[in-house]
């Protein structure tokens, strides 16, 4: 049987006693291993369901997945050689005091870092410090994605005529809520996140936040009654009123990622100190509550100033650059950016957007740094292009994803680690399409300037929402149609100069093509073969045979008399009723990680082969059985769940490894399931077809009676 990708995963990188931690983001697996000179990257850059495969400071490695990352991750902690990774860790990082352990060579933390630092000649705390941005961000971009879509179905009805605005009615006031919560709150999750990413409770965090942005806070801001004074600075209205007899600048925080950030860098060396002094024993009550009143005090006396200074000076000076030099930001945000995403150094202009927005009330950022995105698709749909062109299997799994996830829901790693960073000449084709979206995005801005919501004239495009730069955002825009046409500049060029000029040196191309003309000749043997196996039966059927005998390297005519080298079903190995694999009970087979099938609760005790072909894996506990079908199709039935566990118990196997079954006749193996319920395991039995992925389509027929050799998945080639 084929290993599931979760288990060729942890192969790779080593196996599961290489791996100190696992986390995930939204496309990307992030280990630390013990060692990171142990991985194969060469068997993941080529492994099925992996985008790419990138090194990281010291022993932190990353496996690009794509939009199904949480699905594999889960599926790898569910292997059984995972299953004492957190107690292991655990372990270790008591050992070792600072949440690392040392390697098997005796070094001390320290010397292991200090290695680690002399090999990538970068600094330890520039990786801590972007890991900390984006660990703070990343839990939340699916609802800032939200959010930004649902501004964009509400531009679209404005501009069709179909509501007059957001406040037409209490229906779109309550939509407008739904997307305005996200980023009016959106410091108290900053908080959350920054502070559970420094390893202080997040819920202090988030109160901290939370209480300067409640309505008894804000009324601060009223002159009536609070003794605020109020005056402009440079274009803003600043409040000041006495605290404890302190002036105190008041600010509206909704929205801001600054202050939260900062906050949250100051609660860690406060919750920290106040730990390392009370004692155990009242430590639950009296460390929040100290931490809550001397944090909050100095956030709202000193940190949120800071924040909001901050903010609106990076703010200001790149809003000087897009009045004063339009051309050059338009042309530098998306040439600048390719650099930065790999690095993870974009986290700091992604917060400045969502202080333009919070300040300015839109944000000149994301118009510019959309044609990147799409100069960076652009150049992948060039590579799949090419993919299709060659008959590279491959790649155009790779390519194919990643332009999905990069169209639809505007992420690039996808894309950049799975094929950009692999293939050099990538970056010199896309950064000419990123110039020229940038050139075309600072024309039009300059000829057709845009107008806020103020009256304010901007040189460019403006949007009003953290939008990801997808096809279904392009209506977050203001001057929607100038966006859509530098995107559409940038995508074309990129894609046209991949496919003219190629993304792979010329040693690089003969690889491929070799590689693919290799499997099409493999491919031609196993089909000339099974051919030749045809001729002897029809040749040979009277040699020697009693009635009812085959010869022995037949193939199997399929029941429905079809052509034999081709599967167009399967069918139910015992006497049951079929139900979904979704419904199955395990989450490794209900996920889909092992293929599409179905889900059997058995009415007898015998198991039968549910399509001709030979037998690749038969377990030594009779549980599980492997067919590969004679053009290709991989069957993998599973008796029970967890049946594994009573070690061949009430199962009696009748076949072996290597030996060929007909479709329905052959027994695998007869099982005692009132033993399996007795033992206290599920009897339902699992059937996939593990190499889904590769084939057309495959469909099961679930919510049935049926008897063994009755059909319950089609298959198309």
């Amino acid at each position: 049987m084929a290993q599931s990708t979760a288990a060729q995963i942890i192969d790779a990188v080593g196996g599961a006693g290489n791996v100190k931690s696992l986390t995930h983001c939204a496309t990307r697996l992030r280990f630390e291993l013990v060692d990171a000179n142990k991985v194969d990257q060469s068997a993941l850059e080529h492994m099925k369901g992996v985008l790419g495969a990138v090194p990281q400071s010291g022993d932190r490695y990353q496996v690009v997945i794509g939009g199904g990352v949480a699905n594999v991750y889960n599926d790898i902690m569910q292997l059984p050689q995972m299953q004492d990774l957190g107690s292991a860790t655990a372990a270790k990082s008591a050992d070792s005091g600072d949440g690392t352990f040392g390697n098997t060579e005796g070094l001390s933390d320290a010397e292991v870092k200090a290695q680690a630092r002399a090999k990538t000649k970068k600094p330890a705390w520039i990786d801590s410090f972007f890991e900390y941005l984006s660990d703070s961000f990343r839990p939340i971009l699916g609802v800032l994605l939200g959010a930004s879509l649902i501004i964009a179905i509400l531009n679209v009805c404005i501009a069709c005529g179909w509501i007059q605005s957001e406040t037409d009615s209490p229906t779109t006031v309550f939509i407008q809520a739904l997307y305005k919560g996200v980023f009016y709150f959106l410091p108290i999750m900053i908080a959350y996140n920054a502070s559970k990413k420094l390893k202080v409770d997040p819920w202090v965090g988030a109160a901290i936040m939370g209480a300067l942005m409640t309505p008894s806070f804000m009324s601060l801001l009223s002159t009536n009654w609070a003794d605020t004074v109020c005056h402009k600075v440079m274009g803003n209205t600043q409040c000041m009123t006495r605290v404890f007899n302190i002036p105190m600048q008041l600010n509206d925080y909704s929205g801001n990622v600054f202050v939260p950030l900062l906050m949250a860098a100051v609660l860690a060396l406060v919750y920290r100190g106040l730990k390392s002094v009370i004692p155990d024993s009242v430590q639950l009550v009296f460390v929040p509550f100290l931490s809550m009143i001397i944090v909050g005090a100095l956030t709202a006396f000193l940190i949120g100033p800071i924040g909001i200074w901050v903010g609106n000076g990076l703010g200001v000076g790149l809003s000087w650059l897009n009045t004063h030099a339009p051309f050059i930001f338009a042309i530098l945000i998306p040439m600048i950016y390719p650099f930065l995403v790999p690095l993870g150094l974009h986290w700091p202009l992604n917060a400045l957007m969502l202080a333009n927005i919070q300040t300015l009330g839109y944000d000149f950022i994301q118009g510019p740094m959309g044609t990147w995105n799409f100069a960076c698709f652009g150049a992948t749909a060039g590579v799949l292009v090419l993919s299709l062109r060659d008959h590279d299997a491959e790649m155009r799994q790779t390519a194919g994803g990643a332009l999905a996830a990069g169209l639809l829901g505007g992420v690039s790693e996808p894309s950049l680690y799975g094929t950009h960073l692999r293939f050099k000449l990538i970056y010199r084709r896309m950064l000419i399409g990123c110039a020229a979206g940038g050139v075309t995005i600072a024309v039009l801005g300059w000829l057709f300037p845009s107008t806020t919501d103020t009256g304010e004239v901007v040189r460019g495009v403006t949007t009003s929402a953290f939008a990801f730069a997808s096809l279904l955002t392009i209506p977050v825009f203001n001057q929607m149609w100038v966006y859509a046409i530098s995107i559409a500049v940038a995508f074309v060029v990129s894609m046209l100069l991949i496919i003219f000029f190629d993304y792979r040196t010329p040693e690089q191309k003969a690889e491929v093509l070799a590689r693919v003309a290799a499997a099409r000749a493999e491919q031609a043997n196993e089909t000339d073969a099974n051919r030749a196996a045809v001729e002897y039966a029809e040749t040979h059927e009277d040699d020697n045979l009693l009635p009812g005998d085959k010869p022995v390297d037949a193939p199997v005519m399929d029941v429905t008399g079809a052509n034999p080298a081709v599967t167009s079903a399967v069918y139910s190995p015992m006497n049951g009723h079929v139900i979904a694999l979704a419904d199955c009970g395990d989450p490794v087979f209900a996920s889909g990680a092992l293929g599409s099938g179905v889900a059997i609760e058995p009415r007898d005790a015998e198991v039968v082969a549910p399509v001709a072909g030979v037998l690749q894996t038969v377990a030594e506990t009779g549980h599980a059985f492997g067919v590969k079908t004679d053009d290709g199709v991989e069957i993998l039935v599973h008796v029970g769940i967890d049946t594994v566990k009573m070690e061949g118990k009430g199962f009696n196997v009748h076949v072996k490894e290597g030996q060929r079954v007909n479709v329905g006749e052959d027994p695998l193996v007869t099982v005692d399931f009132n033993a399996v319920a007795e033992a206290g395991y599920s009897t339902t039995t699992l059937m996939t077809v593990l190499n889904t992925a590769a084939l057309a389509s495959v469909d099961p027929i679930a919510e049935q009676d049926v008897t063994a050799g009755e059909q319950v998945i089609t298959i198309k080639h």
